[in-house]
This record gives C-alpha cells, sequence and structure tokens, in this order.
C-alpha cells in the first residue's frame, strides 16, 4: 500500500498554519478521500464541508497546491506525489475553520441583481416563440455549480479584497443568464457599470482555467456585457445623441 503525505490547513478566523499528516492511498482516491480518511483516523474535529462526491454540489472547494480546485474532482494520480500535498481553504472568503470558509457574501451579492422579467406572451395561447440558438446561448450559464472558484481566482476579489465595489465572475455570469435570456425585459446595463463594476474585470481568463463545468466565463458572458456598457456609455454616436437631447430647448 502506498502512503502520501497531505499539508492540511488547520485554524480559523483567528489564525492557523499547515499541519502535516501521511495516510494510506490506492488506485482511484482523490483529494477528498484522503482528506476525509484523515479526519477519520487522525484528525476527528478536521472541518471540510462536502455533500455529493460527484462534482455537482460545488461545496469541496478547495486550493490544492495553490490551484483553487473541486476536492472530490482532483485524483491523486494527476499529483506530484513525491512531495507533500497542500490542502487549505479558498483565499478570497473569511476562514471559518480549517478548509471551511464562509461564502455567504455571494449570496447577498445574488440579490443585489435584477431579477428575471419576462415579456408578455406573443401567442394566443399564452406562450412564448423563441429561437432555438438563443435559447441554447444562456444554457451554458445554467451548468454552474456555485463552488465559487471563479471567485476566488478572480484577482478583484483575491487580491484586491474589493468585495464591496465588484460582483465577481459567478454573478457577471448569473446576469449574462438573464441579459441574454429571450423573454427577458430587464435593463442591468447601468448597474454592470456603476454597482457591479464590470470594468474591474481585465479578462485575464481565469475564471474560466478553474471552472470544473467548463463554462466559458470570459469570452460567452463577461466581454458580451462589457460590449453592451461600452455600446450605452461610449459609443461617440451615443453619447452626442445624449448630449444634443439634454441641451435645453431654445425659447420661442
Amino acid at each position: 500500500m502506498k502512503t502520501a503525505t497531505f499539508k492540511i490547513w488547520r485554524g480559523d478566523s483567528q489564525g492557523g498554519d499547515f499541519v502535516d499528516y501521511t495516510t494510506e492511498i490506492s488506485e482511484g482516491m482523490v483529494v477528498l478521500d484522503a482528506v476525509l480518511q484523515i479526519q477519520a483516523e487522525q484528525a476527528g474535529d478536521l472541518a471540510c464541508r462536502w455533500n455529493c462526491k460527484a462534482g455537482k454540489c460545488g461545496s469541496c472547494s478547495a486550493e490544492i497546491n495553490g490551484m483553487p480546485k473541486l476536492m472530490c474532482m482532483t485524483r491523486l494520480n494527476t499529483l506530484p506525489l513525491e512531495e507533500p500535498v497542500t490542502v487549505e481553504p479558498m483565499k478570497a472568503f473569511p476562514p471559518i475553520k480549517d478548509l471551511i470558509t464562509d461564502v455567504s457574501w455571494n449570496y447577498e451579492i445574488k440579490k443585489r441583481i435584477k431579477k428575471f422579467k419576462p415579456r408578455p406572451p406573443d401567442a394566443p395561447d399564452g406562450t412564448w416563440r423563441m429561437m432555438q440558438e438563443d435559447i441554447d446561448r444562456v444554457q451554458e450559464f445554467r451548468k454552474c455549480i456555485e463552488c465559487f472558484l471563479c471567485q476566488d481566482v478572480c484577482h478583484v476579489l483575491r487580491d484586491h479584497h474589493l468585495h464591496e465595489k465588484f460582483i465577481g465572475p459567478r454573478f457577471l455570469v448569473y446576469a449574462a443568464a438573464l441579459e441574454m435570456h429571450p423573454l427577458d425585459t430587464e435593463n442591468r446595463v447601468v448597474e454592470l457599470r456603476e454597482d457591479y463594476n464590470i470594468g474591474y474585470c481585465n479578462i485575464t481568463k481565469c475564471c474560466t482555467t478553474v471552472c470544473p463545468e467548463n463554462i466559458t466565463i470570459t469570452d460567452n458572458a463577461i466581454i458580451p456585457l462589457k460590449e453592451r456598457v461600452v455600446d450605452e456609455f461610449y459609443d461617440p454616436i451615443k453619447k452626442f445623441l445624449r448630449l444634443f437631447r439634454s441641451r435645453p430647448s431654445a425659447k420661442k
């Protein structure tokens, strides 16, 4: 039986440090298997959040060897086991205990985004007519499992801690799913510029890289939203027309 060493971060909001654990491993194991085995055999008070163990609930997000990943989808045979495997909580959110972080900020952000507002039905039977290509366009965004790995890797949140100003890639995807929906009539362009601060994103594509659902976050969601903001606020013709319309009319 092979063994591997894991450096697992232990601590809470007051601080902590890595603790080394050596455990037996077998073929097919993922990082979550090893962490739960360590929890069962060596560290009964190790805090770890998980649920489905199938890469669909987004609960077991962590940083493995410095890269945001799902522990249940990271196989040990893809890691250099001749060195200790580091497992630590996501850095973009406050730590609660060990590998668990407080991600409640994300749910508060979601409440701020204008909700779906459908247009009236366009058929006599009270149904809607839509092009299949318009429906397909937003289906990709619905794959999001809210693991928040994209939020964790975003430098605006991770390094600059601008949580009060920037909603992050997860909720730009959510906004895109609404804005591009063929039935939605709500306008979120002003909020994208002024409240959600989409301009803070400099399209490094790091969020797309870590997405376990392979959502093309940057190209298919963020850039089209940026284009809408540019069209509305920075198009020279539109700026000229707004200026012309805002001028007071001459008195007769």
